[in-house]
């Protein structure tokens, strides 16, 4: 029988992979593009109410995605994780769930209908997202094919974002622009969508759940114990994920870049209408063009990581310092009131999409291989806990963004509503799009030179775990293989594989060479 890593990942199946980041990337594009918009002007709610909401989802959701990730780690123990998949359980389940999603578009409710139905959403996009986002990692350990996995499910997530904006456009066309069943419909359409895509990843993945190495049955037991042992483990794999230092560097460049793009997309709509007293329909024009873009300059990315053997790193510089260009060009249209033509202002945004690909590509490109680089420190598979904090951590860029936006907007006296808005606001507006989003961008922009996984690293490590696990010796290692496992985790070559434990999962000196069960 073949095992899971050994079959192989073509693009049919990195398709059936990918589809559900139409949920992934579309939900929460539609969600920071419009959402805050549609409370506020349709729904009755003040600028703080609508922010508040997305920062209670924040505080829940701070323990809910990575509670998740330890349940999908250790699910397999259970007799539907046996019978189902540690992972997959959890898409099968959530699929038909995927309707809930129509119920945040609904007027007139009151705070606490918008309140409970964002918390079921955020708890439905847990329950998809943390599983899925560890399929790629367990379906193959080659370089080649999961690059592959995450360009394809970056289009799809860049194809969700376009259908995001593009969607209440063409809506708008039949039902006006100033009418709140245009959201309404988006919303029944995308849960439909969803629900169908999140069925085929579950029809067309697999697990590597028959390749685990074999479980020491003390810890096994340990790990089977009441509440407060799952908390206690739980809480030991979530801060010892924190102490990869590739994890750490990967997080704080994903943070500022991914909260700069939520910034830009949660005011950009304002911008638009207010500081460029423009209609809505030029919003969904633009943003349409640059979700479109995304798509093929994904697979530009992709040629540059693959075949032209670009880092990472430089090729998220190449990304970073395009978008700020374009940013800057926004500010001068605002300052100087030029009247843009429809066709360049299109181009421009053409180009912003090629951009902004590289931004959202890259990362969850890099994630894929974080987990190889915490097996050589824990000798664990924990795709789990860092799917957990990924998810977490992409929530929250959006939740906290819209949630800053609406206490800066709140502040310089927004009025609710479709009227004119008055100088400090639309300050403010251009402030938050143009000068926050750019700070955070250069923050990444030297993050990234202190990031040292490439291909070629990532080849030596893997072939380094492979050798650990044949029984290989410490002594044999060479130079350039310790100064990569120093550089990617944040240890010295003899305090990794073997060094950590179940009571204590991070190393702290070295110790002698373990066997896999230990």
């Amino acid at each position: 029988m073949v095992k899971p890593t050994e079959r192989r990942v073509g693009y049919g199946v990195a398709i059936g992979y990918g589809i559900t980041d139409l949920f992934g990337g579309g939900a929460f594009a539609v969600i920071g593009t419009w959402l805050l918009f549609f409370y506020t002007t349709y729904c009755g709610l003040s600028v703080f109410e609508a922010g508040s909401i997305f920062a209670i989802a924040r505080v829940i959701d701070a323990i809910l995605s990575p509670i998740m990730g330890y349940i999908t780690d250790n699910f397999g123990q259970t007799w539907l994780g046996r019978k189902f998949g540690r992972r997959r359980f959890f898409l099968l389940l959530s699929s038909p769930l995927m309707l809930l999603y129509g119920a945040l578009w609904v007027t007139d409710m009151g705070y606490w209908y918008y309140l409970g139905t964002y918390l079921t959403i955020e708890l439905l996009s847990a329950m998809v997202l943390v599983p899925w986002e560890t399929l790629s990692s367990e379906m193959t350990n080659r370089f080649s094919e999961r690059t592959r996995l995450s360009g394809v499910r970056m289009m799809f997530s860049s194809l969700g974002s376009f259908l995001a904006v593009s969607v209440p456009g063409i809506i708008m066309q039949f039902t006006g622009k100033d009418n709140a069943i245009t959201y309404t419909l988006t919303g029944v359409i995308f849960s439909l969508i969803y629900c169908v895509a999140v069925f085929i990843t579950w029809l067309t993945t697999w697990e590597a759940k028959d390749i685990q190495p074999e479980a020491d049955p003390a810890l096994t037991s340990a790990r089977q114990g009441g509440m407060i042992s799952h908390f206690k483990y739980f809480f030991m794999d979530l801060v010892s994920s924190f102490r990869i230092k590739a994890f750490r560097q990967h997080l704080l460049i994903y943070i500022f870049s991914f909260t700069a793009s939520d910034v830009f997309m949660a005011v950009f709509t304002y911008f638009i209408i207010y500081a460029l007293k423009q209609d809505a329909s030029l919003v969904s024009l633009l943003l349409s063009n640059m979700m479109f873009m995304s798509i093929p300059g994904t697979f530009l990315f992709m040629m540059l990581l693959g075949r032209f053997n670009v880092t990472p790193s430089s090729a998220l510089r190449y990304s970073y310092a395009s978008i700020i260009v374009v940013l800057f060009f926004l500010f001068v249209v605002y300052l100087q009131q030029w009247q843009v033509p429809t066709l360049l202002f299109g181009a421009i945004f053409l180009f912003l999409g090629i951009a902004r690909a590289g931004l959202y590509y890259i990362p969850w490109n890099i994630y894929s291989f974080i987990p190889d680089i915490d097996e050589m420190v824990t000798c664990k598979r924990r795709e789990g806990i860092f799917a957990g904090v990924m998810v977490l951590t992409r929530k929250s860029s959006v939740a906290i963004a819209i949630f800053i936006i609406g206490v800066v907007l709140q502040e310089s006296g927004f009025v609710k509503g479709n009227g004119a808005q008055p100088e400090s606001a639309i300050h403010a507006i251009v402030g938050l799009m143009v000068f926050v989003a750019s700070a955070m961008l250069a923050v990444s922009f030297w993050l990234t030179f202190k990031f040292k996984l490439t291909q070629r690293s990532h080849k030596i490590l893997i072939k380094e775990v492979a050798r650990r696990k044949l029984g290989g010796s410490a002594a044999r290692c060479d130079a350039e293989t310790r100064t990569v496992i120093k550089d990617l985790t944040g240890y010295d070559y003899d305090a990794v594989w073997g060094a950590a434990s179940e009571k204590n999962p991070v190393p702290v000196k070295a110790k002698p060479q373990l066997n896999l069960k230990e």
